[in-house]
């Protein structure tokens, strides 16, 4: 009778142990096959399709006419840090930049929890009801770190998601705060010039990019929630005098009375602060996006406002102002990168900082002879 048991060759021995040490004579009765190669993953037919790439004309013409996808694709040129992908950008913009500027830009924020995503959702269904479209741009300087939280929050928007009229993009998933918002900034052009005349810049969380928001919208709403403890705790002075709108979301049930004591603390507050360059005083409402509370009047007020900033001439002037200073953070930007991606700086900026680490030289001058002062 033939023995059913494997028994293995010197080459497959030798081929056996090299794959699997338990194969040695070492383990007696103990033999593990070389197993199935595994079948590719993918089907081997398949050739990979290859995005057509567009060019600047066609990408002008089809924003101009509102196409949702020629507009996302001029978009994720301006994201991308490929420098073709930025001398595509740039043509782009220049070219939409005569259609731009017809738009009421809007900067949302609050402290975390206050309910950003479901007032944008309601605010936005409201201003689309009114006629027009919407677009809703986020910046989120933290998303290197944390992947971010918009996508998230393209999920709790579902009305406004789904809305033909609105154009919902997250913010680009890496880089620095300033490159970021530059970026928006951008893109807001891109908007505009696709026919949305409505732009929400929502930031996410408390922090230092409500400098950069405030810098390229018309109106910036601070949203705060009632019954949270101290009313004022967590928000910073500088976010206060940024704030053309103070709004206190979840006034509704058993949180009314809260949230009209919260409207007297901030309003008493706000009495504190210098005058804003506006000259308009910030007006502070009570609402519940939830329940879509209140929704009008915080539309009303943001439409007196817009009424008062193009009467006094402030409208215009701040616009030309923005415009002044993303000239000169884009200078700012440029010279670091120039500086940094000079290959024949990296030895003598790496031997400035040996000496600077060993105490042999001061900061201040190592920058400077850096800078060849």
């Amino acid at each position: 009778m033939e023995d059913s048991h494997h028994i293995p060759t010197a080459d497959s021995q030798h081929h056996c142990h090299a794959d699997h040490p338990e194969n040695s004579p070492d383990y007696v009765g103990l033999t593990v096959n070389s197993g199935v190669a595994q079948p590719p993953c993918v089907n081997p037919y398949m050739k990979p399709r290859r995005r057509r790439q567009y060019t600047p004309a066609e990408l002008v013409e089809g924003i101009l006419k509102g196409d949702v996808t020629m507009l996302s694709r001029g978009v994720t040129l301006v994201e991308s840090l490929a420098p073709d992908h930025q001398a595509l950008a740039r043509e782009v913009i220049e070219k939409c930049l005569p259609y731009s500027g017809n738009s009421r830009r809007i900067g949302i924020t609050g402290v975390p929890g206050a309910g950003k995503s479901t007032s944008i959702d309601v605010f936005g269904l409201h201003v689309l009801k009114e006629g027009g479209k919407l677009a809703v741009l986020a910046i989120d300087p933290s998303s290197e770190r944390t992947k971010g939280s918009i996508l998230g929050d393209k999920t709790r928007m579902e009305k406004l998601s789904t809305h033909p009229d609105a154009f919902i993009r997250p913010s680009p998933s890496a880089g620095s705060l300033g490159g970021v918002a530059r970026k928006t900034r951008e893109t807001i052009i891109l908007c505009e010039a696709a026919g949305y005349n409505n732009i929400f810049v929502e930031t996410v969380g408390v922090g230092q990019s409500e400098t950069a928001v405030h810098s390229m919208v018309d109106f910036f709403m601070l949203i705060q929630i009632a019954g949270a403890g101290d009313e004022l705790q967590g928000i910073k002075r500088g976010i206060m005098e940024m704030a053309d709108g103070i709004v206190i979301n979840k006034a509704d049930g058993d949180n009314v009375d809260r949230a009209r004591l919260a409207r007297a603390q901030i309003r008493s507050a706000l009495q504190l602060l210098p005058n804003p360059p506006s000259g308009w005083q910030p007006e502070v409402l009570c609402y519940s996006g939830y329940y879509e509370l209140g929704i009008p009047e915080v539309w009303e007020m943001i439409d007196r406002y817009f009424d008062f900033i193009t009467a006094n001439g402030f409208f215009e002037r701040q616009r030309r102002e923005q415009a002044r200073y993303w000239m000169y953070e884009t200078i700012d930007a440029e010279l670091r990168r120039r500086f940094y991606d000079d290959p024949d700086r990296a030895a003598a900026i790496a031997n400035a900082e040996r000496l600077v680490l060993s105490n042999r030289l001061s900061p201040f001058t190592a920058a400077l002879n850096l800078l060849g002062e």
